[in-house]
């Protein structure tokens, strides 16, 4: 599958901004059953200083300086993606979870996609003893961890309310967990949290998710929105399976990766500080479009 994707991003100042200077993450990545045929981005004000690079997990970064004033900042990326990823294992073909923690914790690598760099708690995936309880529930003892961590999905999916006034970016998830109520990111990091509390290595994953409008309907411009979901370590035979515990759903071509970290702190699609007064308004539109 191919896909045109367009996310456009809009801050509006009440007043002008005199400087700004941000962190993009927004360009689409090359890896594993996913491959970029074109990108671009283009940014308004024009005359941003911009310095293009790849960070330490592998995703693409653009650093932007605008020294001038403003009162808006326009971020526009448009990529062509290719997806087709391979068939994940029979679940209940995989290693046993325990067996699974301990190769881990051997693991000798310390490269970006080892297991040993997502074993251990994060700022924004913390260790908290009622939700690795909670996970406990669905790893038995010697059951094969990719049919465990399908369960634990399932039960995010069934048992946790989406809901987007209830939790922003800085919530904790002790909260959005004992409130049963978030969004995607949330329930990200609670599944993560979970199993990184049982010793598997867990990853976050931010990009985009293809929705298909009620039959009959069309698609509407802009309704698409970012996404986020878990990857999991099942052994080095296996390795990284994606899971997306909002959709109940093992990730498949319908998802295109945008960036991979810890957790949302390493993949925000946009950090940053700017110099002024005032209040901003931001407006984010996505488009994810089919195109073969």
């Amino acid at each position: 599958m191919i896909y045109a994707i367009r996310h456009l991003t809009a801050y509006s100042y009440s007043r002008p901004v005199p400087f700004a200077r941000c962190i993009l993450r927004v360009l689409p990545r090359d890896g594993v059953g996913q491959r970029v045929l074109t990108s671009q981005l283009s940014v308004a004000p024009r005359g941003a200083e911009r310095r293009d690079g790849v960070c330490f997990f592998g995703n693409r970064t653009t650093t932007l300086t605008i020294a001038k004033p403003h009162r808006e900042l326009r971020i526009e990326m448009t990529s062509r993606v290719e997806v087709m990823r391979t068939a994940p294992p029979f679940p209940a073909l995989t290693r046993g979870w325990e067996e699974v923690a301990e190769l881990a914790l051997q693991a000798q690598s310390l490269s970006p996609d080892s297991p040993a760099q997502y074993l251990y708690p994060s700022r924004l995936a913390p260790t908290v003893s009622e939700i690795t309880d909670y996970a406990r529930r669905s790893f038995a003892a010697k059951r094969p961890v990719f049919e465990a961590a399908g369960e634990l999905m399932a039960r995010i999916r069934k048992e946790f309310v989406y809901d987007p006034e209830a939790t922003e970016v800085s919530t904790p998830i002790r909260e959005a967990f004992a409130n049963r109520h978030g969004v995607c990111q949330d329930f990200a990091h609670i599944m993560i949290a979970g199993l990184r509390g049982l010793g598997l290595p867990a990853a976050y994953v931010s990009g985009y998710l293809r929705t298909i409008p009620p039959a009959g309907q069309p698609r509407l411009e802009g309704a698409d929105a970012t996404h986020a979901w878990v990857m999991l370590w099942c052994g080095p035979e296996t390795g990284w399976i994606g899971l997306d515990p909002t959709n109940d759903l093992v990730v498949a071509d319908d998802h295109i990766v945008t960036a991979t970290g810890r957790d949302y702190a390493d993949v925000s699609p946009l950090d940053g500080v700017l110099v002024g007064p005032g209040s901003q308004k931001l407006d984010v539109k996505v488009d994810v479009v089919p195109v073969i």
